[in-house]
């Protein structure tokens, strides 16, 4: 059985989005909207612990088809405002899920999501979720491509691909590190992945980002568990001045992958005065983007340093490739504490495929596990595996008392601990597995190699081959800036709920940074 085409556009009858992914409470929401039908309903939900409707159309509202534009995917739909859903003042932060059902489509094809996040008009907790909307908009393929399918901008301003942001519940057919059981073989070329979103009409984008793979798991255990957070998304951090102004500490979980420069600048002068950051994400902030004033956002990735205008307009530290690379010089490691540039991909084709898929752990003194019983060399969340599919690492070596260090090679601060880790791979040409749309030409291993230390050949590429994921403590700017927690993998939310020193580990973070209850 063939997987469905990763563009799904006007699969259903009804699709819409918003004005903009960000509003402050009391502000309205446009609502954007094309169906078929010619009536159309709407709720919205407000999703933490659990599902709260907040707003629904008081009767249904006329429908309008308006078609996707061909340069849908870079340049947005344009489509017509339909409503404008009112928010008060008193409107709690946090995503909204907004359900569009048209009447009288069949049942299957007739409802479609649209998501917005309400901020608050000013701290009402003392951390700030930041939803990697960027990545969101990265990986979808709704009106023709993605950054992943040849795309080099992609709009915000269209709907998210079916999937993304609302789906069924499953344990663990929709991962593209799916655990296995003692009785299995695992799934290096993602079959059982495949036949999912198969049977759904799903793109290949759900096992990757979105609201509804990771960070809804994360807000649902930890709403659950009495935190507050408020809530904003990626391009704030750069667009609305002051926005981590009254916060003690930044949350980022899951699949974090694309960072602006306004939006890295905005972080790192949180941390440098004072402010904490804990990052339960994988791949996190590997491109750097660009975002414009049409709402879309631009990143030439792997072509960015041949191919991206900013090279020939004097600006190339805006290059849209790697932060790593040598002519952006900004690595992710000397913020996070961990780069991907030194271990990628666990438990994913042919990276570590039959990998523990959790944290060995090294310093079982570090209070990060306090209250775990866990010891030197025991294993955290390999159960659910917490590692995978992507992930963060270091240049290590071994000090005298053989526990892992960092060599500061990779550009990490010299503040810096590891806890915890476990073996990760970068992955060449031929090494991912099918249930991917991947380069033709090269992997990231070829590239990282060429990136890094300058050729593409064979000792260059042993070089990146082998990496790592860590579980880290740093202070980029040493004793009076504030602490940063990575803990670099995309998939630690599937251990919440389940795994009770993952839960640990995570309320350790959280309390001792300055999330509250």
């Amino acid at each position: 059985m063939a997987a469905p085409l990763d563009d799904l556009t006007f699969y259903d009858d009804i699709e819409g989005y918003c004005s903009t992914l960000s509003v402050v409470a009391g502000s309205p929401i446009g609502l954007h909207v094309s169906t078929k039908s010619s009536e159309f309903t709407v709720t919205v939900e407000r999703w933490g612990a659990t599902r709260e409707l907040v707003w629904s159309s008081s009767s249904p509202i006329a429908g309008a088809y308006h078609p996707a534009p061909d340069d849908a995917d870079s340049q947005g739909c344009n489509w017509p405002v339909s409503l404008e859903i009112p928010t008060t003042a008193d409107w709690k932060s946090g995503f909204h899920l907004i359900t569009l059902t048209s009447l009288g489509a069949p049942e299957g094809r007739n409802i479609a999501h649209a998501g917005v996040v309400v901020r608050s008009t000013q701290p009402a907790a003392s951390a700030l979720f930041v939803l990697g909307t960027n990545t969101w908009n990265a990986y979808n393929t709704w009106g023709g491509c993605s950054l992943y399918t040849g795309g080099h901008e992609v709009s915000f301003r269209r709907p998210f691909t079916r999937g993304l942001l609302c789906r069924e519940v499953t344990e663990r057919d929709d991962r593209k590190a799916r655990p296995v059981r003692w009785d299995e073989e695992p799934d290096p070329d993602g079959e059982i992945y495949q036949q999912y979103r198969g049977d759904r009409a799903l793109p290949a984008a759900i096992g990757s980002s979105g609201w509804f793979i990771h960070e809804r798991r994360f807000v649902e255990w930890a709403e659950g568990a009495g935190y507050t957070f408020d809530y904003a998304i990626s391009s704030d951090l750069a667009e609305v001045d002051g926005i981590l102004d009254g916060y003690d500490l930044v949350v980022s979980v899951g699949h974090d992958e694309y960072w602006s420069a306004g939006q890295r600048t905005a972080l790192e002068a949180f941390i440098e005065r004072g402010g904490n950051l804990t990052s339960f994400s994988g791949n996190t902030m590997f491109w750097q983007v660009r975002l414009t004033d049409i709402g879309s956002m631009i990143c030439y990735k792997y072509k960015g340093h041949t191919e991206d205008p900013a090279l020939t307009d004097g600006r190339t530290s805006e290059m849209s490739g790697m932060w790593a690379d040598p002519l952006v010089n900004r690595p992710e490691a000397s913020i996070l504490g961990a780069g991907s540039a030194w271990g990628l991909y666990h438990r994913f084709g042919n990276a570590n495929a039959r990998g523990i898929g959790g944290f060995i752990v090294y310093r079982d003194d570090h209070w990060l596990l306090e209250g775990t019983s866990l010891r030197y060399g025991d294993v955290l969340g390999a159960r659910d595996g917490v590692v995978g599919y992507e992930t963060l690492g270091c240049h290590i070596a071994l000090d005298d008392e053989h526990l892992p260090v960092s060599t500061g090679n990779d550009g990490t601060p010299s503040d810096h601990t590891i806890v915890a880790m476990c073996p990760s791979s970068n992955l060449g040409v031929g090494d991912y597995p099918k249930s991917i749309s991947a380069l033709s030409d090269q992997g990231d291993l070829e590239f990282i190699a060429e990136r890094i230390h300058g050729e593409v050949n064979e000792a260059n590429k042993r070089r990146v081959r082998h990496g790592n994921a860590v579980i880290v403590e740093t202070r980029p700017f040493g004793a009076n800036g504030g602490t940063v927690i990575t803990v670099g993998t995309t998939d630690w939310s599937f251990g919440l709920g389940t795994d009770r020193a993952v839960e640990q580990v995570t309320h350790n973070a959280l309390s001792r940074l300055g999330a509250s209850k």
